[in-house]
């Protein structure tokens, strides 16, 4: 009794290519006048066989239980218009796609009011939850441009969200430039972050200076910290106070330094904080000094310290700091 040639569903399939294995494979067939018996196939190429069956290169003749090859122009011509196919239904399914959404657009556009603004056309916002959604939509209605200036650490989770907005940001055709402390260079989540936006058009700097986190979305409404744990924030609308913000954004921008994103997350800066933190520390600045420049809590300003001191074999504070210039003064000659 012959065996009959089967081929169970493999990778292969309308529009797609033969790999290396598969290419060999149908040569070898193609060497042999066309036609392999399935007896004659190695385990180690069934891989291969699948993807040339999927793709109508081979065709199991099961009288023979054999492999007959099928011309590639007759298989390029049917992919080609089953893909010519595809890509109208495609073109039709996008030229569609405004009308089937009509009506949750329009329930979107007819939401009730926000709350009746305050002094200055501001609108406060109070919960973390309330405003990450004021915000997303923000984001998603943003037509031109985002400015962001995010001081400090930013957890890995937020990251996560935000990369996925920023992303659809990105693709829109929107602008969108950020300001971080330095602290976000040590930072492996901030890191991925940034050089996957970067990649994609964005534009992050980095200043060692103190300042506030803001928002600016199309230079028409910023939003701005109403509490010192982030808890409330202030929509602003005003003109006026907006152009002001955008102002001050532009020239922390313009002090803020570049930074090469994808070789950072690349290779990492496991000893920037560290060293900030020494650098800091050597010009006078006192630890709750030091952790409001950098954006860091004192907790992890005090780690950094402690790396520091027995890095340099210091016992106090004011000694660590004394080295520290030391080694400044020593670079610098």
């Amino acid at each position: 009794m012959t065996a009959e040639p089967t081929a169970a569903p493999g990778p292969g399939g309308p529009g797609g290519e033969p790999d290396e294995a598969a290419r060999r494979l149908y040569l070898a067939v193609l060497a042999d006048g066309g036609r392999m018996p399935a007896a004659d196939v190695p385990e180690s190429d069934q891989d291969a066989l699948r993807q040339l069956v999927d793709l109508g290169l081979l065709m199991p003749n099961p009288i023979d239980a054999c492999y007959v090859a099928v011309s590639p122009r007759s298989v390029s011509d049917r992919l080609g218009a089953e893909l010519r196919s595809e890509a109208t239904r495609l073109l039709v399914r996008a030229e569609n796609l405004p009308g089937a959404l009509d009506g949750l657009t329009r329930a979107y556009d007819a939401m009730p009011p926000r709350p009746p603004e305050r002094s200055g056309g501001a609108v406060y916002i109070e919960g973390h939850v309330h405003i990450r959604h004021r915000i997303s939509q923000l984001v998603s209605d943003c037509r031109t441009e985002v400015l962001t200036a995010q001081p400090g650490h930013r957890p890995p989770d937020a990251l996560k969200i935000a990369l996925l907005q920023d992303v659809q940001l990105l693709q829109r055709g929107c602008s969108l430039r950020t300001i971080y402390q330095p602290i976000a260079v040590s930072e492996p989540a901030a890191r991925a972050y940034a050089a996957e936006v970067t990649r994609l058009g964005s534009a992050i700097r980095t200043l060692d200076e103190p300042f506030q986190r803001l928002f600016v979305f199309d230079r028409s409404v910023a939003v701005i910290s109403a509490a010192q744990d982030h808890s409330a924030a202030a929509f602003i609308s005003d003109p006026s106070a907006v152009a002001f913000l955008v102002n001050a954004f532009e020239r922390d921008w313009a002090r803020a330094e570049s930074t090469d994103w994808a070789a950072a997350h690349a290779h990492g800066t496991s000893r920037d904080g560290p060293d900030r933190v020494g650098r800091l520390l050597a010009r006078g600045l006192t630890q709750r000094a030091v952790a409001t420049r950098l954006g860091l809590s004192e907790r992890t300003v005090a780690a950094h310290i402690s790396r520091l001191r027995d890095r340099h074999g210091a016992q106090t504070l004011f000694q660590l700091g004394w080295l520290m210039r030391g080694e400044q003064d020593g670079d610098a000659g």
